[in-house]
């Protein structure tokens, strides 16, 4: 095919096609392997009081949640909890990441503690959580905040490592300040860095949210789901896991296209 203007302005049209048709496969493959285990379910004798799992029925569900509006009842306290623990991450892990990235010593002496701080499992600070904080809302918060800080913090500081030294070296030459040098120089060149590792933290926070709201809170999409645990729900209950799906991967794509516009290296090829 001939590399031509109009050839140029097509394809990148339909590489997103590409991706549309193979995302669209994507799904009804997962669908179709969704149906088949509800149907499996359905005539085991041992299992066929779960059918309820199955597409049909948790459509149902969830068509009602929407219809009714209860979706963004449950979701939005679960949506407030996430950002406020996010924000709190950020606050710390980055000046903190950007402090191990320029500093050896700082980076060198705090290596080890905090490699093994992230290696503990955040819900397993629940109790502590639970005595410190006078609210289940806070204490959840600081468990996402907990969860959240280490990718922001060392990506944070991996980015700030791989600034380029000459860019300081011009700054300082021409005059800059420590004000300067952060805003004009450090936090643009680590921008994409930075929000990796919230997309990053974001994804772990998602993950710990639903298990930290099954402590004594009455709101949230982790209380809906061990409500209709509770009450044997189960089509309410898968129907609250598609919400949940449904709105990660909403922020994960909301993250990856803020990656994409603020990502100002470009490639030499184009």
């Amino acid at each position: 095919m001939a590399d031509t203007p109009s050839v140029r302005l097509a394809l990148p049209k339909l590489i997103r096609l590409r991706g549309l048709a193979f995302g669209l496969l994507g799904i009804a493959g997962l669908l179709a392997l969704w149906w088949l285990g509800g149907w499996a379910v359905a005539n085991d004798p041992d299992m066929f009081a779960f059918a309820d799992f199955a597409p049909a029925p948790t459509l149902a569900a969830l068509w009602d949640i929407l219809r009714s509006g209860e979706v963004l009842g449950m979701s939005g306290p679960s949506l407030y909890r996430v950002g406020a623990g996010l924000v709190i991450a950020c606050a710390i892990g980055v000046p903190v990441g950007i402090a191990i990235g320029r500093i050896a010593w700082l980076r060198e002496l705090t290596n080890v503690p905090f490699q093994f701080l992230r290696m503990i499992s955040p819900l397993s600070w629940m109790p502590i959580a639970v005595m410190v904080y006078e609210t289940w809302d806070g204490a959840i918060i600081f468990l996402i905040g907990v969860a959240a800080i280490w990718p922001i913090l060392f990506s944070t500081a991996a980015g700030v490592r791989r600034i380029d030294p000459s860019w300081l070296k011009v700054a300082r030459n021409l005059g800059a300040n420590p004000f300067h040098m952060l805003f004009v120089v450090i936090l643009p060149a680590i921008a994409v860095d930075v929000l990796t590792g919230i997309r990053l933290a974001l994804g772990v926070a998602w993950v710990v949210l639903v298990p930290a709201e099954y402590l004594g809170i009455t709101s949230g999409l982790g209380y809906a789901i061990n409500d209709a645990r509770d009450t044997l729900d189960y089509s309410r209950l898968a129907a609250v896991v598609v919400v949940i799906g449904v709105i990660g991967f909403a922020l994960d794509y909301a993250c990856a296209a803020l990656i994409k516009r603020f990502n100002w290296v470009r490639d030499s090829a184009h």
